[in-house]
């Protein structure tokens, strides 16, 4: 049996922890998939159905209708998770799973999360 290759760069590790949290979480129609993703400028959300591999729904910061409250990098994750919430109550969708991504649980992350929370969606 061959050696699995340590993960050296950054994107590696966050791809190994990606996939550690994939094997355990996992999307339905009734209760999507919320996948978090973030680069250096911009933060993304998604709903996602890995039953039908279809996803439902996509906001990121450059999505119109995005009202920024305050200033930085948080302040735009909190508004996209609740315009994130407010059109998938819309779509009739009430809970979500929450998908960090790889990501640690703070900063953007976060603050996604808790939009989300705020505009009306169970995690």
């Amino acid at each position: 049996m061959r050696a699995i290759r340590k993960p050296k760069t950054r994107r590696e590790r966050r791809g190994r922890r990606h996939l550690r949290i994939r094997k355990k979480v996992s999307g339905t129609a009734e209760r999507p998939r919320m996948v978090v993703f973030r680069s250096l400028k911009h933060v993304y959300a998604q709903l996602v159905d890995d039953d039908r591999g279809q996803t439902l729904l996509g906001v990121s910061d450059r999505t119109a209708g995005v009202e920024v409250a305050g200033t930085g990098k948080v302040a735009v994750g909190l508004a996209v998770g609740k315009l994130l919430a407010a059109r998938a109550r819309e779509r009739g969708i009430t809970a979500v799973v929450f998908d960090r991504g790889g990501y640690p649980y703070h900063g953007r992350v976060k603050a996604v999360a808790e939009g989300a929370r705020h505009g009306g969606l169970e995690l």
